[in-house]
């Protein structure tokens, strides 16, 4: 290769890796941002989505939803792929505008979606066009109903509808119960009470073997109990929380996304029960107390004119 083909590649090399650090620059995947955002069919111009308080008063729409600016993850598909895209590479106070297109939003419309089945299928209260029916586990909308068979059509609302979104970078969220808080509200929209603590536990580890013991086919492994320091999200379980459908089908899912996107290697979901935790506490230590304290608990019995083998005989007595 002639020196000048090596300075070609060399610099095209260069050029590369000038490209590729010009795209890494700004927002990208896997950062934590606050996002406002305004969504609305192109066509129509009817409100699809959006976290600005005002623009949904104005709508009429959400009285009981709270509207807010949301914090998502890029790249993790809290929003649409287009809008993620337009975003990557931004900084915080940018905004834009972008298009998804219906294919890549709500689906396009698809004609075989809309079925007629018997009217007999669908509760009485419900059977009037335009009314919302859940059909064996698919949802739609009664498009028209004649004698006993109406015509449902089981697309998304928005089908084959352009969306416009409207977007604003508010900041990029560090704080760490933050973004927990945050991708619980995501999953489970619901705001829970989240910290972080750095607990060390006892663990089995295997014992590594000499050479000599590994071609031992017989011997068994060894392990050896270690301290450990763990980092745990702890998440308080509410009422609500245990009853989410979302959580109750999924938590295991859902701890292994706040496992890799927090980086921690736990998650403990903490009960309060009756009082709270110093009750379940205390309940411990009088148990603890009991279990070390045999004599003292037979002095006090004593003390009270309480014969204790005497209540052991009545209740053997009365199991038989």
């Amino acid at each position: 290769m002639s020196n000048e083909s090596e300075s070609e590649e060399t610099a095209q090399d260069a050029a590369d890796e000038t490209e590729e650090q010009a795209e890494a620059e700004g927002l990208q995947h896997g950062d934590f941002i606050e996002l406002d955002y305004t969504a609305r069919t192109v066509e129509g111009g009817d409100l699809v989505d959006t976290t600005d308080p005002e623009i949904a008063e104005e709508e009429g729409v959400g009285e009981d939803q709270e509207f807010a600016p949301r914090t998502i993850v890029l790249g993790e598909g809290h929003v649409f792929d287009a809008v993620e895209e337009d975003i990557v590479g931004s900084e915080v106070g940018d905004n834009g505008t972008v298009t998804v297109a219906a294919a890549d939003a709500f689906g396009e419309f698809d004609d075989e979606e809309v079925r007629t089945i018997s009217a007999d299928r669908i509760p009485e209260d419900d059977r009037y066009p335009g009314a919302h029916v859940d059909i064996d586990g698919e949802h739609g909308h009664i498009n028209t109903i004649i004698g006993g068979r109406a015509r449902v059509d089981f697309n998304h609302p928005l089908a084959g509808e352009d969306v416009e979104y409207d977007w604003e970078v508010l900041s990029e969220v560090t704080d760490r119960e933050e973004r927990a808080s945050a991708l619980l509200n995501v999953f489970l929209d619901m705001d829970l009470e989240v910290w972080f603590e750095t607990d060390t536990v006892e663990e089995e580890q295997l014992v590594e073997s000499d050479e000599d013991d590994e071609d031992d086919e017989e011997s068994e492994p060894e392990y050896e109990t270690v301290e450990v320091e763990k980092e745990t999200l702890y998440i308080e379980a509410t009422p609500q929380l245990t009853m989410n459908q979302q959580w109750m089908m999924g938590k295991q899912q859902i701890a292994q996304q706040l496992t890799d996107l927090l980086d921690i290697d736990r998650i403990i979901v903490q009960e309060e029960l009756g009082g709270g935790m110093g009750m379940m506490g205390g309940m411990g230590g009088m148990m603890g107390g009991m279990g070390g304290g045999g004599a003292e608990l037979e002095e006090a019995l004593e003390d009270e004119d309480i014969d204790a083998e005497e209540i052991v005989d009545e209740l053997e007595g009365a199991e038989e």
